[in-house]
């Protein structure tokens, strides 16, 4: 096949991923839990051109920049590899997600654009080595070829990647507060805190244990352990990234606000637990039948939008249709 078009959606962290142990291969210091969504899809066409010199790259339309094409072109040069192939290639992608606002705009990207390129390419691969080869694009990707709960496993590279995960059911409502980009990149920041945090190895170690209690809480079924160990971990995350020196604070006064209206609504009965991930937005998890009522509450602060729980990355066979999510294969478990 000499083009393919996939399609893949952000996912929200639980447990948080924060830190690599290796740059090269982006293997995480710790494993991390998500849910990916169903809304804000990136669709990505990869078409192989061997006539051209170089790769190509457009986000929405538009070329894309000097530093994102290169990621893309480094990306297809793993895919290459695989497929003992030297053909470049043209990929276009439409994201409907704001880039760099924290809100997981890359892990879509790269899990499209894995299966995408794999296919394109010629090659064969289930669901645990497209995550594996996700992860090398951004270490999220890894989650985002996954359907609904993802576990993604720290290890080697073989060991490295999502999977399935069964647990309890929940909405989320993202709560824009803020659409700009980010000033200090989700990459840079996790140099800049594993390099100067006198708290990193303690948030190594507590986000191993953090994920146990949260695989727990899902296998229990158990909503209220999941959501308050998902408001306590992103409360963890965000205080080690302001402890980097300089420090680096995504939260605003606004995504403050949240947090804080977030546990006004839980006093009050209405049982909901708050997140984010590196930027100002602001996530809340609740019951499915609350959402409405907990999105309602919050709107006074920003744009609220519920979302729910989305299938993995998938295969575009034509205009028509898709194919199987490729999280939901028999290599899923291999």
């Amino acid at each position: 096949m000499s083009e393919a078009a996939a399609r893949a959606f952000p996912n929200i962290a639980l447990v948080k991923y924060w830190g690599k142990r290796d740059t090269s291969l982006i293997l995480p210091v710790a494993g991390s839990l998500s849910l990916t969504l169903d809304t804000y899809a990136t669709t990505t066409t990869v078409r192989l051109d061997p006539d051209a010199a170089a790769d190509s790259f457009t986000l929405n339309g538009v070329p894309g920049a000097a530093i994102p094409t290169q990621r893309v072109t480094r990306f297809l040069d793993l895919v290459r590899e695989r497929a003992g192939s030297t053909a470049r290639a043209r990929v276009d992608s439409l994201s409907e997600i704001p880039t760099d606002a924290g809100l997981a705009s890359s892990a879509a990207g790269f899990a499209a654009l894995a299966v995408a390129a794999g296919a394109a390419y010629g090659l064969e691969l289930d669901a645990r080595a497209l995550s594996r080869l996700a992860r090398r694009g951004s270490g999220s990707a890894a989650r985002s070829i996954i359907a609904g709960l993802a576990v993604w496993h720290a290890g080697d590279d073989a060991q490295s990647f999502a999977e399935p995960v069964r647990g309890p059911e929940f909405t989320m409502i993202i709560l824009t507060l803020d659409r700009s980009a980010k000033r200090v990149s989700s990459r840079d920041a996790m140099v800049r805190t594993a390099h100067t945090s006198p708290f990193y190895d303690g948030w190594i170690s507590s986000t191993a244990q953090t994920l146990d209690a949260a695989l727990a809480a899902c296998r229990a079924d158990d909503f209220t352990a999941l959501g308050l160990l998902t408001e306590l971990h992103a409360l963890r995350m965000h205080a080690l990234i302001q402890s980097a020196d300089p420090p680096i604070r995504y939260l605003k006064p606004a995504s403050i606000a949240a947090f804080d209206r977030v546990e006004e609504l839980r006093a009050a009965g209405l049982e909901c637990y708050a997140t984010a991930d590196a930027g100002p937005n602001v996530v809340v998890i609740a019951r499915p039948e609350d959402a409405v009522q907990v999105a309602t509450e919050l709107a006074v602060l920003g744009e609220t939008r519920v979302v729910g729980p989305g299938p993995g990355a998938t295969l575009l066979t034509d205009e028509a249709g898709l194919t199987d999510e490729v999280g939901l294969t028999d290599g899923a478990a291999g």
